[in-house]
């Protein structure tokens, strides 16, 4: 198949421009339904990405916070009841940390929300501990934003335009699947590559609360307390790169990030701007309550370089922390003390390039850099460190519009009549890291000897990508190879 026959919606001629407000509009029925089930919406969204503007009133619909089918009246719904969740996950955080402070850092966390929130229920007065809990939380409380209007999807059908930027391409229909219960996402591609390196992924779902239902009794205040302390240490070093991309955010007043920082407890800070001291605790509260509603994973580093970019889009923290809990609904495998799901995702990146270049994997072998360690860092973080913040959300948009098609119904038949058009694939990402790697081929091949050095040129990319080029060249190895992997 010749490359110049390809026709990715991410090359320079076929690319279509971003999902503007105007347009985002009229994608609304009176009702506040998305049109067709979301197709249109997703379409464009995978295209040519999203206007800067509108990022927060989108992703909800990407992550699955709320469902492409649902009514703005649902949207509410959900809104509200998500909001309490997240303050009951934030109460439970303040009440670990007491705990740990009395030195009841062996206690599991499932004894400590049986056995202490029934006697703060009965007796609120006499455990000295409540009160400790429930100040504390009333102080983050205080911190928190008040909510903004849910956006009012009512447009005015004169002035829409649906066909906006769009080609003659069949239509299809959606098949509802309801995304809202948190459950971790598995492809075909993921369950072939286990079997080939003979390793089973434990199954495992969340519960409507969060907890893993056979693994919560085995963690402690203890592990609750190390992860607060590796939250706290890497939400200070946090990168200010996000500072220009959100004014509102960047003009706190020093009150109100000294007051956010109370709130969480956030120390050795005074180095540190208002904004960087705002994003730091907010880091912190949302990375706190992730911890406890997915204790398996608990934190790891690495989680705040996913969560930075969301809380720069999302105002209200409850908000900000459901769009990162259906983020990590598949990037959560990074971080399994196991790596089951790192390498499985590095050879799934192996496999494409022996596919694709035959001589090229060769000379990894030779040099035993063949299972591809080389790109570990892209893999877990998700080319974080290697783009520039505008080209991560992009990608990042791309790549959650795929993951959304696939849960909502749409998979090859909804490509399958567009000839030459790459499907939805969970693994965009992957493919976009081989491509990265195939990129420099040459370069690898006459000047590099070992897998340090390649690793250290890998590591060396960070505002060298091209982010559409990128995706352009996975869409042409998706194309080629998606059903080979």
């Amino acid at each position: 198949m010749l490359r110049g026959s390809l026709k990715s919606p991410w090359s320079r001629r076929k690319r279509k421009r971003v999902l503007s407000h105007r347009y985002w509009n009229c994608l609304f029925t009176p009702e506040g339904k998305l049109r067709d089930g979301g197709y249109k919406f997703l379409k464009k969204v995978r295209s040519g990405g999203i206007d800067p503007s509108i990022r927060s009133e989108v992703w909800p619909f990407l992550l699955g916070v709320y469902d492409l089918n649902s009514s703005a009246l649902e949207r509410i719904a959900v809104k509200v009841q998500k909001r309490k969740e997240y303050e009951n996950l934030r109460l439970r955080c303040c009440m670990l940390a007491n705990h740990s402070y009395q030195g009841n850092s062996l206690l599991t966390i499932d004894e400590i929300f049986n056995e202490v929130i029934p006697q703060c229920n009965e007796e609120p007065e006499s455990p000295r501990s409540c009160e400790d809990d429930t100040s504390r939380f009333s102080l983050f409380m205080e911190r928190s934003h008040g909510d903004r209007p849910l956006y009012d999807k009512t447009p005015d059908s004169a002035s829409c335009n649906l066909e906006e930027g769009d080609d003659d391409e069949d239509k299809t229909g959606i098949y509802h699947v309801d995304t809202f219960p948190v459950e971790t996402d598995s492809s075909d591609s993921e369950s072939s590559v286990e079997e080939l390196q003979g390793v089973a992924e434990p199954d495992h779902k969340l519960t409507n609360i969060g907890s893993l239902s056979h693994d919560t009794s085995i963690r402690t205040v203890e592990d609750f307390t190390t992860w607060q302390r590796i939250i706290r240490l890497d939400a200070i070093r946090a990168n200010a790169e996000w500072v220009i991309y959100s004014p509102s955010q960047a003009a706190v007043s020093e009150e109100v990030a000294n007051q956010s920082a109370e709130a969480v407890q956030l120390k050795d800070y005074n180095h540190l701007e208002p904004s960087m001291i705002y994003h730091a605790a907010r880091l912190v509260a949302v990375l706190e309550a992730y911890a406890v509603y997915d204790p398996e994973i608990g934190y790891c580093q690495g989680m705040s370089d996913l969560l930075s970019p969301i809380l720069t889009v999302m105002d209200e923290d409850h908000e900000a922390f459901w769009c990162f809990v259906g983020f990590m609904r598949k990037a959560r495998h990074n971080f399994r003390l196991d790596e089951v799901g790192i390498r499985r995702q590095l050879a799934i990146v192996s496999r494409i390039i022996r596919s694709k270049d035959a001589q090229f994997y060769g000379h990894l072998e030779k040099l035993q850099a063949e299972d591809c360690f080389f790109v570990y860092r892209m893999v877990v973080v998700l080319f974080r460190r290697e783009l520039t913040f505008e080209q991560t959300v992009c990608l990042w948009e791309v790549m959650w519009a795929d993951q959304a098609a696939i849960r909502a119904g749409i998979g090859r038949s909804a490509w399958g009549r567009i000839r030459l058009r790459a499907p939805p694939t969970d693994d965009l990402l992957l493919y976009a890291i081989a491509a990265c790697v195939l990129q420099r081929r040459k370069l690898i091949i006459e000047r590099y000897s070992s897998m340090d050095e390649i690793m250290r040129e890998c590591n060396s990319m960070a505002g060298q990508l091209d982010v559409w080029k990128l995706l352009d060249d996975a869409h042409d190895l998706i194309v080629t190879l998606h059903d080979k992997i």
